[in-house]
């Protein structure tokens, strides 16, 4: 599972309106990003793609986005973060986090325990991790994220590629989307702002 779903759960009230359009059905979604080859499970129903531009340097928001154990300083929804291995983020990493959820109409409030495996990982250009997210009431049996950083003139473009599995969540997509969409644009709009105000110091 990936930090989507822990801004998605805690964003929904607030910034759910105007996001979901983002999201496409399978049979319309473009080519999915890909990191080593390998992209999102193509058979979820439920998926999310957006990006932004950053204006920063790659290696910032390279740094940023892979030094795990800060992330909970610059994302708020993101409550314990632990690496399960040590050393520099490679494939195989694991890492376990924690995110509160709010209840929706079918499941109850609860705090979600995420165990993500990165899975490809090439530095500086994309990440790609998989893993479920487990809570009182609610369970996804897998999450598939992935990431490119692309320079360009001025800044870097972060891609971002989400797909959720699971029989609880795919019983009610409708609900299931209004989490997903606005958790991965919250996720980018946190990382936008954190890599910037590291340039501007």
């Amino acid at each position: 599972m990936t930090l989507a779903l822990r801004s998605a759960l805690l964003a929904i009230p607030l910034i759910t309106a105007g996001l979901l359009g983002a999201t496409t059905p399978a049979s319309a979604a473009p080519t999915p990003l890909t990191c080593g080859g390998k992209g999102i499970n193509p058979a979820a129903k439920l998926h999310h793609r957006t990006q932004t531009f950053i204006k920063a340097p790659l290696a910032t928001v390279w740094d940023v986005h892979t030094k795990l154990e800060a992330w909970p300083t610059w994302q708020p929804a993101v409550t314990t973060m632990k690496r399960l291995d040590p050393g520099p983020l490679r494939p195989g990493s694991r890492f376990r986090w924690t995110t509160p959820a709010p209840p929706t109409p079918t499941t109850p409030a609860t705090t979600l325990v995420i165990t993500s495996t990165v899975h490809q990982l090439k530095p500086h250009h994309c990440v790609r991790w998989s893993g479920p997210a487990i809570g009182q009431g609610l369970r996804i049996d897998q999450g598939i994220h992935v990431w490119t950083f692309t320079p360009v003139q001025g800044g870097v473009v972060v891609q971002t590629e989400e797909s959720w599995t699971g029989a609880q969540i795919e019983a009610d997509p409708a609900t299931a989307i209004k989490y997903l969409a606005p958790g991965l644009d919250l996720w980018l709009a946190d990382l936008k702002t954190t890599a910037e105000s590291r340039v501007c110091r």
